[in-house]
């Protein structure tokens, strides 16, 4: 069972990245200007983002295991269209309907993550084990993505997920969930999606207009959102997590902007081919898919604020190192170790501090502030001058930002004790 919705995540975060090393062949093939292809990739991500609150509430309300196997069922259809797109516009629009998906994969799964291991020890060591294959795939879509590019061209990236969509649905055809009893407001789950896709809009453009538009749904949202009687973020979760929130947001935002400059560096600049830019971002790989084991057991033991803490200090230096040195593999070995602490940390103390029968609900909320940070990343830091060495200064502040609330609770903690 873990390994079929381990793989359906994998899926769901290999199409955050594997696509940016095939935007060459893409561009070449559809055509379409730089903004173009910037939303064949955020719309993806806009997509899921905005989504990640709506599969959260959904699998919460009605069964986890359901709306699992309806979001895997749903990306193997959608990435099959996907590969017959026709032109770019195409493209984007089915992107977006695979981040749906995605999103529904994802809130599903992080249900299940509970009820399968309801331990808290035991469920810091398997988030681990899930962060591991789901890491690998954080990282491995460069390299992937530019091996099937250089064999087949772009559209073998969207056709490696239906049989694995259907290798993931078999290992879990027997799990099956409960019912919730959380309900949800729909009206505010579409202000959400509006006003992410608008901020997006507003940066790719750039588009005042857009950026105008999404001040005025923020502020339709609000209101909307302190009257529901079932908020997207759930009482008080917000005010206890958003130290958590903030490093998310950040590390996705720093890991995808890197990215997608690397992307164009390599093959604009250095003129490297897809296989040889994929290979490239090896160094980043292998610890995403080791370090995460590790992760999980140091979650168990410490609790997830070491981990996190020591993560952003090493994505800070990593990005650093890239931006003034050539010593490219050195230096993304460092981030990949960086982000194999903070990401399954992150999520393995979101989840265990969840309420009962939320847990769908806090990994939604979560994954929805990382991926809003993804598509930040990429849309600003294609844009702004040094965006590598600015991303390194932003991750070390939230370092520090996050070390000072760590610190801030552990002496609450300790005057409670005394008292």
């Amino acid at each position: 069972m873990m390994f079929g919705f381990s793989l359906a995540y994998f899926l769901v975060i290999l199409d955050t990245t594997v696509l940016t090393i095939a935007l060459p062949d893409l561009r070449a093939s559809l055509g379409g200007s730089l903004a173009g292809q910037q939303w064949a990739v955020n719309a993806y991500t806009v997509a899921f983002a905005a989504s990640l609150l709506v599969g959260g509430a959904v699998a919460d309300r009605y069964g986890a295991a359901r709306i699992f196997k309806a979001g895997v069922v749903a990306f193997g259809a959608i990435s099959l269209l996907s590969a017959a797109a026709p032109h770019l516009g195409v493209l984007v629009g089915l992107r977006a309907l695979l981040g749906v998906a995605g999103a529904l994969c994802t809130g599903g799964s992080l249900g299940l993550l509970p009820q399968l291991f309801p331990d808290p020890a035991a469920r810091a060591r398997a988030t681990g084990l899930w962060a591991a294959i789901t890491g690998t795939a954080l990282a491995a879509g460069p390299l992937l993505g530019g091996l099937l590019v250089d064999l087949y061209g772009w559209r073998a990236v969207f056709l490696l997920n239906p049989p694995l969509a259907l290798i993931s649905l078999l290992a879990m055809r027997r799990v099956s969930s409960p019912r919730g009893h959380r309900g949800i407001d729909w009206r505010v789950q579409a202000l959400a999606c509006a006003f992410l896709g608008l901020v997006a809009q507003a940066l790719i453009g750039p588009s005042v207009l857009a950026g105008v538009a999404a001040v005025a749904v923020l502020a339709a949202l609000v209101p909307v959102e302190r009257r529901s009687h079932a908020p997207a973020l759930p009482g008080g979760l917000l005010a206890a997590t958003w130290p958590e929130l903030l490093a998310g947001t950040v590390a996705n935002f720093a890991f995808s902007g890197a990215l997608f400059v690397l992307t164009l560096l390599l093959q604009d600049t250095r003129h490297l081919d897809p296989l040889a830019a994929g290979l490239a971002f090896l160094p980043l790989t292998l610890p995403m898919t080791v370090n995460p084991l590790l992760t999980g057991r140091l979650v168990a033991r410490y609790g997830p604020r070491p981990p996190i803490l020591c993560g952003l200090t090493l994505l800070a230096t990593g990005l650093a190192g890239v931006a003034l040195t050539d010593a490219l593999a050195l230096w993304l070995v460092v981030m990949g170790f960086g982000l194999s602490f903070v990401l399954p940390a992150l999520m393995a103390g979101m989840v265990n501090s969840a309420p009962p029968g939320t847990a769908g609900t806090a990994g939604g909320v979560l994954n929805a502030f990382r991926q809003a940070g993804a598509t930040l990343g990429v849309a600003v830091m294609g844009v702004v001058g040094r965006p590598l060495l600015a991303a390194a200064v932003l991750t070390a502040l939230t370092c520090l930002c996050y070390a000072a609330a760590a610190w801030r609770a552990r002496t609450a903690a300790l005057t409670m004790r005394v008292s």
